[in-house]
């Protein structure tokens, strides 16, 4: 029995790269071509394979949604957890992990710096974030479709919070441009005067940008462009997660500037 659900196996993985004759089927699992199809058969039932019109045997859509499904159930703090508390104890500053959920970006995970024992930043683990002025909204914004993009900026309203605040669409998008092409994101006091950030993302097995992990300081603390001097830590940090969650290969941001 364990050999042919092995052999079931590697007949799936072989429809996932070419069509299989039932022949090759027969061959694969190693039996007649009468049990081959039974095999198959009860496999296309549960839509593991699909027999197309030639024929042939190729990868079903069964398994694409019991991936799907995985994927949707993975719990991103948990994997997330080790390393942003890592992150923290290596920059000495506050981790945010933010994931995008439906038509917000929400804190998921925050780790508080001891340096904020007297000024607490506002972010809360559940609370959506300021889209158009944090650092992990850019970011995720920035490595969205155009249509993904469009769609959750439908929902903002354009507010003002300070003087760097990027007010418009016009603004944001020539800056989403600009994270895009480097693959990090800033907040300079755009949502609090008080508070600099920096941030990167965060990609599950299929190379989706679906969150980011930023560290903050208030200003006092550290400056925008000593924050930026953690970026090896934080990309470092993201690649670690996005491992995590499936993915294979990373794509290189260019250094701060």
């Amino acid at each position: 029995m364990a050999q042919t659900i092995r052999r079931a196996i590697d007949l799936i993985r072989l429809t996932a790269e070419h069509p299989l004759t039932l022949s090759e089927a027969a061959d694969v699992l190693g039996v007649h071509k009468s049990t081959a199809l039974r095999i198959l058969k009860t496999l296309e039932d549960a839509r593991f394979v699909r027999k197309t019109g030639a024929g042939t045997y190729v990868f079903g859509s069964g398994l694409i949604e019991l991936s799907e499904l995985a994927l949707g159930s993975m719990d991103l703090r948990q994997f997330a957890s080790p390393h942003l508390r890592a992150l923290q104890r290596q920059t000495g500053h506050t981790v945010h992990l933010a994931q995008l959920t439906g038509d917000e970006i929400i804190y998921v995970d925050k780790v508080d710096s001891p340096a904020f024992d007297a000024v607490k930043l506002p972010s809360r683990i559940g609370r959506a974030v300021s889209i158009h002025a944090s650092a992990v909204g850019k970011v995720i914004l920035a490595h969205l479709s155009q249509e993904e993009r469009d769609r959750l900026l439908s929902h903002v309203t354009f507010e003002r919070y300070t003087s760097t605040t990027l007010a418009d669409r016009e603004s944001l998008d020539a800056e989403l441009t600009r994270v895009a092409e480097r693959g990090w994101a800033v907040d300079d006091g755009e949502h609090d005067s008080y508070a600099r950030c920096v941030a990167v993302p965060i990609r599950d097995s299929r190379g989706q940008v679906i969150a980011a992990v930023s560290v903050t300081a208030i200003e006092v603390i550290a400056t925008l462009e000593q924050l930026k001097e953690k970026l090896p830590l934080l990309l470092e940090t993201s690649a670690l997660i996005s491992q995590e969650l499936g993915f294979t290969s990373q794509p290189s941001p260019t250094p701060a500037s």
